[in-house]
């Protein structure tokens, strides 16, 4: 699509006007930007989403949503290419950039473009990955002697995130000191979301397992599971794209996690049925831990 639009502009720059029509609200031109400035947004847009999805495709777990990850990426690419393209086109060869047209039919165009952009993408991607496969076996437990507590913690970041979140933050700096503090919003706000999550101390005790950013106050938690609702935990690798999508705090169907990274982690059993995962180093240690607390609390119970 990069290229299909530097081709189109090459073939009509001669014939643009100055500023382009680049918004519609209904047919009518209601927003315009300098020729340069349009060029230069267009291609970082198209540039920054192509390397962004390039580097989805290099994570190499076995993803069962990878097709139509695949698919939503072509149908991405091909609407706003769609869009990007249909703006040269219609501004060329027109005098005024107020006299520009955006018939409605266009969206309906572009949607079809996307869909079947999107459907041949997942035609190429072909079959899914299956899912990994979970070990089974008996979940181990810590030998400690009763009457006995124990504790461990570890601490688990995320360069990316980190640097995400300070970029997100200083970004909104700039925009609020230069373009007002509402403009900066969505900027500071992002920041302020990504920051917790990029570093995050896992704790397991007597009490249970809890989780706390490390960038901010420490009775902040970002999840406590008491351990009377453990049913077991166990340690085994977790594929952040093949089971939640993505890095993050993230949320599922049976399933919650915090995944920093793909690799060893604690996954917890709840009584209601549901998991929680979390990543972490030395993740055995953790569950055979929490196991041990979830005996005693389940003994103390009479279950």
């Amino acid at each position: 699509m990069t290229v299909a639009f530097v081709g189109i502009y090459v073939g009509v720059a001669d014939r643009l006007p100055d500023p382009l029509a680049t918004h519609f609200r209904g047919a009518r031109a209601d927003g315009f930007s300098s020729v340069q400035g349009f060029l230069t947004e267009s291609l970082a847009v198209l540039l920054v989403l192509g390397c962004v999805f390039g580097l989805l495709f290099q994570v190499r777990v076995p993803v069962p949503d990878v097709p139509w990850l695949i698919a939503g990426c072509f149908a991405t690419a091909a609407g706003l290419g769609h869009s990007l393209c249909g703006i040269l086109l219609a501004n060329a060869g027109v005098g005024d950039a107020s006299a520009v047209r955006g018939p409605r039919w266009q969206l309906a165009v572009g949607l079809g473009v996307a869909l079947l952009a999107g459907a041949v993408g997942r035609l190429l991607a072909g079959a899914a990955p299956p899912q990994p496969r979970r070990a089974r076996g008996a979940t181990p437990r810590l030998d400690l002697p009763a009457g006995t507590t124990a504790g461990w913690s570890r601490t688990i970041s995320s360069s990316p995130l980190i640097v995400l979140g300070v970029l997100l933050l200083g970004a909104g700096l700039v925009v609020g000191a230069l373009a007002g503090w509402l403009s900066a919003a969505g900027l500071l706000l992002g920041g302020a979301a990504v920051l917790p999550l990029a570093s995050v101390r896992v704790t397991v005790d007597r009490r249970g397992l809890a989780l706390s950013p490390t960038l901010l106050p420490g009775r902040f938690r970002l999840r406590r599971i008491p351990v009377d609702r453990i049913a077991e935990a166990r340690s085994r690798r977790i594929s952040c794209f093949a089971e939640f999508g993505g890095w993050g705090y993230r949320i599922r169907s049976g399933a919650s996690g915090l995944v920093l990274r793909s690799g060893e982690g604690i996954v917890v059993r709840l009584t209601n049925g549901r998991e929680f995962a979390v990543t972490v180093d030395d993740a055995a240690t953790a569950a055979a831990l929490l196991n041990t607390y979830a005996d005693r609390a389940h003994m103390r119970q009479g279950g």
